[in-house]
């Protein structure tokens, strides 16, 4: 992706200490045009994921409009946020913050995403790294939507990798799986990045602060204080994680799979949420379309294109040589 060619892009987000690392990727590629960012509960609160995107673009001194979206899943009961991977903030509980004087816009997330869509209809592309009840809302908002955006691109789901908050579920779907399970049939262009690819890619810690060192910014050090304690959780969790001392590149992949899709091998088939019981957040792929299953719900269910290769080191190449660049100013 050039200058040349600028891609708008909404960033539906619960930032995180992963989705800092997406935004900020995101806010230093060239031909990236952050039209706007919409918060949703998952990893913090959905109050505290507005706060954390206000306080993570002022610190880079960037001007993107920030919404509030859903508060809580659509169906099911929702669920403490996970403070032991992110920290109770977010963002690896940062020992203090700067002032800032950016505020959230009015609009809720979904009619954000409506209004955003309807003024530049084929242009924008969104990309979804957190629960995906904004997208849901969105969707009932104007039906119509799955032809106004160019194309959806979400972090979450797996298909063969086993899963991170039960053995077949990915954690963003399982937040919120009646939501997810209306996106993947919306009908759009969608493409998924799960956990096949983003456990193929860790970020060591010195990558970051490698980062860090060359900006010597606000927005990089508290990248790098954020990403460290994140770095501690799967450290713990992963022992060849530990050996690296590092984390999972979840949701920045996202993006990488939007400015480098020739890194990623990719597969296409229907996709269904189970919502309900001991596989609920799977994300169930039909791989084998020659075959007529007799449940309903697979006959008329779009293809989704699906990551499930990715040449990792690659990746990392490309997210230093991006966050290297002059993107920050003084």
């Amino acid at each position: 992706m050039s200058l040349s060619s600028p891609r708008k892009v909404i960033f539906d987000t619960d930032p995180g200490v992963d989705d800092a690392m997406a935004l900020y990727y995101a806010l230093a590629r060239p031909g990236m045009e952050m039209v706007g960012i919409t918060t949703t509960f998952g990893n913090v609160s959905v109050e505290q994921a507005a706060t954390n995107a206000l306080y993570l673009t002022a610190i880079a001194k960037r001007n993107v409009a920030v919404t509030q979206g859903v508060k809580t899943p659509w169906v099911k009961p929702g669920e403490a946020p996970p403070d032991f991977i992110h920290g109770a903030d977010g963002l690896g509980n940062l020992p203090s913050r700067q002032a800032t004087t950016n505020r959230v816009d009015p609009r809720s997330s979904a009619q954000f995403i409506v209004d955003m869509a309807r003024a530049h209809p084929g242009e924008i592309t969104l990309v979804a790294v957190g629960p995906l009840g904004n997208l849901a809302a969105a969707l009932m908002l104007e039906p119509a939507l799955k032809t106004l955006l160019r194309e959806v691109i979400i972090m979450g789901g797996t298909v063969l990798e086993p899963g991170n908050v039960s053995p077949v579920a990915e954690a963003n779907i399982w937040n919120d799986p009646h939501a997810a399970d209306k996106v993947f049939t919306a009908g759009w262009k969608l493409t998924m990045v799960g956990l096949d690819v983003t456990h193929q890619v860790i970020v060591p810690v010195a990558l970051i602060q490698k980062i860090a060192d060359q900006h010597r910014h606000i927005a990089t050090d508290t990248l790098l204080h954020a990403v460290k304690f994140y770095a501690d959780f799967y450290s713990g969790l992963y022992p060849h994680v530990a050996k690296i001392y590092g984390c999972f590149g979840h949701d920045v992949l996202a993006f990488i799979y939007l400015t480098n899709p020739e890194l990623f091998t990719l597969q296409s088939g229907r996709i269904r949420v189970a919502t309900e019981g001991i596989a609920q957040g799977q994300t169930m792929m039909n791989r084998r379309d020659s075959i007529s299953y007799p449940q309903a719900g697979w006959g008329d269910a779009p293809d989704t294109h699906v990551c499930m290769q990715v040449q990792a080191d690659g990746a990392l190449q490309v997210f230093e040589s991006t966050l290297m660049g002059p993107w920050l100013s003084a």
